[in-house]
């Protein structure tokens, strides 16, 4: 079978900004896919362009088969879009604001309910309520049902669990892991990075550019060089010593630690982190925790990132 979204040297300007720079991915037939980046990377820009809502510059586009330029009414029938802000209708009820969006497309919340039903059924008790009194996390379950009703036959899901908490989240992403079993291709953009190694393959994208596409433990193996967690009571002051160490390669800050590389390539991690010890300790932190560790999707997009500023 053929892909489902072919993009080949997809290009965006908006005056003299270039929002994507000659994307090129492909999404394969049952694929959830994830698309990640920071704000203002061009994610939303591409998912325009792909339900047909924004004409590209340069470059082709294909969605089920269809032209996105000359076959946008037909791709628009076929998808379900979720954008990243709540767009649903606020005044209406959430029974309301399904069965209008079942209508928009000739259907009825009846004979989509088989595939909404997992996500649906939490929202049924409050099915009267008015869509602007819902939480986050229920607004995100609307929205997502109402971009299914219709049983599409792919799914666009921009950054769909922005702003909501850890629980709903996990429950999202639950959620999705049941459509993509029934079959249904999910293109999804995130800027986390867990949610990213729930996907089958990934693409970075930075100031409009893919920086890789791959499975997200492959793009995690990209990333070469020895790396070593340091934790402590003292993280920006580490920070600082660690930026003058005539050894540093990089060193950054991750959560409630740093990651560290070394600049001789012949160390080890074990090596690299008793030198880092040693370093940190005669500056006075000697509470400073340091470990090799495995490198992950984050490491890689720095790494990344990097060399193309480079």
């Amino acid at each position: 079978m053929t892909n489902v979204i072919e993009v080949h040297e997809l290009t965006k300007r908006f005056g003299s900004v270039t929002a994507l720079d000659g994307v090129s991915f492909d999404v394969a037939p049952g694929e959830v896919f994830g698309l990640v980046g920071p704000d203002g990377a061009g994610k939303t820009t591409l998912f325009r362009i792909l339900t047909s809502l924004l004409l590209p510059d340069g470059g082709q586009a294909t969605v089920l088969g269809c032209n996105v330029v000359k076959d946008h009414w037909a791709i628009r029938a076929r998808v379900g879009y979720m954008p990243g802000s709540f767009s649903l209708y606020p005044d209406l009820s959430v029974a309301e604001n399904l069965e209008f969006f079942a209508a928009v497309f000739g259907t009825t919340v009846k004979e989509g309910y088989e595939l909404i039903a997992p996500v649906y059924r939490q929202l049924e008790p409050f099915r009267d309520r008015r869509a602007d009194a819902l939480s986050g996390g229920m607004k995100q379950k609307l929205a997502l049902s109402c971009a299914l009703v219709h049983r599409p036959e792919l799914l666009f899901l921009d950054e769909p669990t922005t702003g909501v908490d850890a629980v709903s989240r996990r429950e999202f992403w639950d959620h999705l892991a049941v459509l993509k079993s029934s079959g249904l291709p999910i293109l999804v953009s995130t800027p986390y990075m867990d949610e990213a190694l729930r996907c089958d393959r990934i693409a970075l994208i930075h100031d409009g550019r893919l920086l890789g596409v791959d499975t997200p433990a492959a793009i995690g193996k990209r990333f070469t060089r020895p790396l070593v967690r340091i934790a402590g009571s003292d993280r920006y002051g580490m920070l600082c010593a660690l930026r003058e160490h005539e050894h540093t390669a990089s060193v950054n800050l991750f959560g409630d630690s740093l990651h560290y590389t070394d600049s001789r390539p012949d160390l080890s991690g074990d090596e690299i982190a008793r030198d880092v010890t040693s370093f940190l300790d005669g500056r006075g932190f000697s509470d400073a925790r340091v470990e090799p560790i495995e490198p992950g999707i984050e490491d890689s997009f720095m790494s990344l990132m990097a060399s193309e500023a480079a």
